[in-house]
Order: structure tokens, then sequence, then C-alpha cells
């Protein structure tokens, strides 16, 4: 499963960062705009931006705006990966004033930003708070199946976590050479943490990519199609593949995943064509050969009809969409 999971990880281009390291003391609230806002200033180029926060120390509250705050304790990570507005507060019910000036400030800085939110009160908070970017277009079937909030607690036994937080909060308390770097790595480790826990955790009769991945015949399946790509694949050659027929194999593809496997190949093809694309390394002929097009008309074709474009306009926006500045 995890396999999968890397290589899906890989085509969509997850890279992170931790851009602010907060002390707060109560009362004090932070609302962020939604993360399309502030993309173009901490993310140039990046299609989504995966918002999350680590309470390093004492507790607070957040939530989706307009939704329930949940109570955060030391150690608690909770994560944004549609991206939506958000509060994080000393208590719950509270409201703030989204501003894009942090964002913009971040942009000039060296990471992490030191935060003092200084409301008076003796209760404080540590927090670290950090960014995911990935492509959402054209097939990021990760991205699709994720909830809106991810919560997770520091439970016993999280020695690996632990040590990843403990690590972050280190790096960012004492800048050193090449501290960026180790910052944007710990944060797709985190991320990877918390999918591994959110996937362990969910409900036997759930639906979705991530329930697709944990079935023992249909992970098998996505496995098979995410290490070669390039076959020209069959139900029946997946079904003896996976250890189903046909029929059951394409009913409960569907019924987990949302779609059909060789729907499914297809679209994945073409999600690694877009990065391919986007490297802008290799020929349109190079391209179709290594995701399982036969030629280059055929790549073009197939491209258009799922993307809107014709690959040679998608790798042009896409380059000038990275080669543009922040505002």
């Amino acid at each position: 499963m995890l396999d999968t999971l890397s290589e899906v990880l890989r085509a969509v281009r997850l890279t992170g960062a931790v851009y602010f390291a907060v002390d707060a003391s109560e009362p004090w609230v932070a609302e962020a705009p939604h993360a399309r806002e502030i993309g173009p200033f901490i993310m140039p180029g990046v299609e989504h931006v995966i918002e999350y926060h680590v309470v390093v120390s004492g507790t607070c509250w957040a939530g989706v705006v307009n939704e329930p705050a949940i109570k955060l304790t030391a150690g608690d990570i909770i994560v944004f990966p549609q991206g939506d507005s958000h509060i994080m507060s000393s208590a719950p019910g509270m409201r703030g004033e989204p501003s894009l000036e942090a964002f913009r400030a971040s942009a000039q800085g060296r990471l992490p930003i030191a935060m003092h939110m200084n409301g008076g009160g003796s209760a404080r908070a540590r927090l670290l708070c950090g960014f995911l970017g990935c492509d959402a277009r054209p097939f990021n079937p990760l991205l699709a199946t994720l909830p809106k909030v991810m919560h997770l607690r520091m439970q016993e036994g999280d020695d690996i976590l632990r040590r990843l937080v403990e690590l972050a909060v280190a790096e960012s308390s004492v800048p050193r050479p090449g501290g960026d770097c180790t910052l944007s790595r710990l944060s797709e480790l985190l991320f990877v943490e918390v999918v591994r826990r959110y996937v362990a955790e969910l409900p036997p009769e759930g639906l979705g990519w991530f329930a697709g991945l944990r079935d023992e015949n249909i992970g098998r399946a996505l496995q098979k199609l995410h290490e070669r790509p390039t076959h020209d694949w069959s139900l029946e050659e997946l079904g003896k593949e996976c250890g189903l027929s046909r029929s059951v194999l394409a009913e409960r593809f569907a019924e987990l995943v949302g779609i059909p496997p060789i729907q499914y190949l297809a679209q994945w093809r073409i999600q690694l064509a877009a990065s391919l694309l986007r490297s802008g390394k290799s020929s349109l002929a190079e391209i179709a050969e290594r995701v399982g097009y036969g030629s280059e008309a055929a790549l073009s074709r197939a491209f258009k009809r799922q993307v809107g474009v014709a690959p040679a306009h998608y790798r042009r926006d896409s380059v000038t969409s990275t080669d543009t500045k922040s505002p």
C-alpha cells in the first residue's frame, strides 16, 4: 500500500516547508484565508496548498470557518488538506481578521518566521505552522479522497511521529545551515505519517482511494497499475494478478475507488505525462513512450480529452506559471 502511496506522492510533486513558529498567550486568534489566496505568496507556481499545525506546548482550538472547533493539546497535529479557511485560537468561537501580510513577509524572510501573539494572559501555546504544495490536476487520487480536516493525537508508541516533531521543533528554534531544506523534508514526512495513521483508523466499511489501497485484492490491483503503468492491462489479466474474476474486479474496484480500473489507469497515465511535461526535459514522443501511449498523437488526443488543452500548451502554461514571481 505504501509503495503505491509513495508513487502518487512523487507524481503529484509533494513539497513542504515550515513557515511560522508561533508563541501565543491568551486571548489570541489567527484566521487563515483559503489556501488559494496564500499560495502565490508562499509557494509560487504550486497548484494546491495544504496547511497543517503542530501543537508544541499548551492547548488551543482549531477548525474550518463556520464549523465546530476541535480542542488541541501538546503533540496534536491538525491538517487542512483542501486548503479551507480556518481559525486557530485560544478558545472556541473566536474570529479573527484574515490577512495576507504575514504570508507576504514569509516570501522574503528566513524560515521559519517567529510570530508572537501577546494577549496578556498566563496560558500560553506554542505552534509550528507549515505548508505542503502539490499538484491538484489532472489527477491526484490522494487529494481527492482526503477530508477537510485531519486531526491526529499523539499516542503511546508514536515514537516516529514524536521524533519528527521534536526534530522540527529543534530545527525551528536554532537556525543552522541547510535548515530550510531539513524543515521542508520534515514537513513531508510529518504529512506521510499523518496519512498513514488516517488510513489505519478508517472504518472497515469506508469507501475511496484509501479504502481501495487497504483492500487486499484492490490494493494489489492498484499496486500493479502503478508498478507498470505502460503495460496494456486488460481486466482479465489484472484480475488474475489480484485474485479476482473480471466482473468482480470491475465491480469492487469501482465501488471502492470510484472509477473502473482501466479508467483509473488512463487518468494516472495523464498525471504522469503532466508531471513529465512540467519538468520540461523530455520530448512529447519520449513522454508518450514513458506513460504507455504508442505515439505522440495518441498522447495528445488522450491528454486534451482529459485536461482540456494540448500537451504543448500545458507545458508552456506550466513553465510560465513556475517562472512567475510571487506578488
